[in-house]
């Protein structure tokens, strides 16, 4: 008598990534490639994603990495072309390229203004524009496609020093209640995953001597989040039954008060 195979929660579908060459894409590539997803990974580090996808089929997934800067619409663009001609196109977009460059305003970094803007927002409307029209499509053939984008607490909580990131991801949680609005009655669920205080990169790029005491004091108060903790909830999202849309969902760490 043969034993029948598993079936995968996520067995069938085309998972986009972006920003997955460490911490919360990372994770979530490694996670929802375990639930049965093929799973594209976007990012600007070849190197990292190689070992990424070296991993994931190993331990029996199936990936493609795409080098992609998401703040280049055409090269984005060209990514999107690549996922429809090889994968039949995506059904999941998790939307998490970004950085946090915190700094008093009276600073005038306005690099690190630009920067945050550039990737948090124009690079997510970039991956927004090239993928919605492959969402919409498998939702229309197979009844279910979701779009979640990675916003922040720093979207509803007041954080000094934080107004131009915070900024941008106020932008992201509105954005992503509208788009559930234009999109869900086209059997596309959109969610925004809003976490506390996660231990990735995101902190070694913080270049303000106030932040980077504030930062290490907290993790000194508290156990922070972990990327897997938020890949656990990417994959919670993906697997709900089709009429089951999480619109907004905040995880934060248990000793962070706001």
């Amino acid at each position: 008598m043969s034993v029948q195979a598993e079936v995968k929660p996520l067995a069938g579908r085309v998972a986009v990534i972006t920003g997955a060459s460490s911490g919360i894409g990372e994770s979530a590539a490694e996670h929802l490639a375990g639930l049965g997803a093929t799973v594209v990974v976007l990012a600007r580090r070849a190197d990292r994603l190689r070992e990424l996808v070296t991993r994931i089929e190993k331990d029996g997934g199936h990936a493609l990495a795409l080098t992609v800067d998401v703040t280049d619409a055409a090269a984005v663009q060209a990514a999107a072309d690549r996922v429809a001609s090889e994968l039949g196109g995506a059904d999941l977009l998790f939307n998490n390229a970004g950085v946090m460059l915190p700094a008093p305003v009276e600073e005038r970094a306005t690099e690190q203004w630009q920067r945050q803007i550039d990737l948090n927002i124009t690079g997510l409307m970039n991956a927004i524009g090239a993928f919605t029209p492959q969402l919409v499509a498998a939702a229309a053939e197979r009844g279910i496609a979701d779009l979640i984008n990675t916003s922040s607490i720093a979207a509803q909580n007041i954080f000094p020093n934080f107004a131009v990131y915070s900024g941008t991801k106020a932008y992201v949680t509105h954005l992503s209640r509208h788009l559930r609005a234009e999109l869900g009655p086209k059997n596309v669920r959109v969610s925004a995953l809003e976490p506390g205080i996660v231990g990735t990169e995101l902190q070694s790029h913080v270049t303000d001597e106030g932040a980077l005491q504030w930062l290490d004091g907290s993790k000194q108060s508290m156990e922070w989040l972990t990327p897997d903790d938020i890949a656990q909830a990417v994959g919670f999202i993906a697997v709900q039954p089709p009429r089951v849309n999480f619109q907004q969902l905040t995880i934060m760490p248990t000793a962070q008060t706001s």
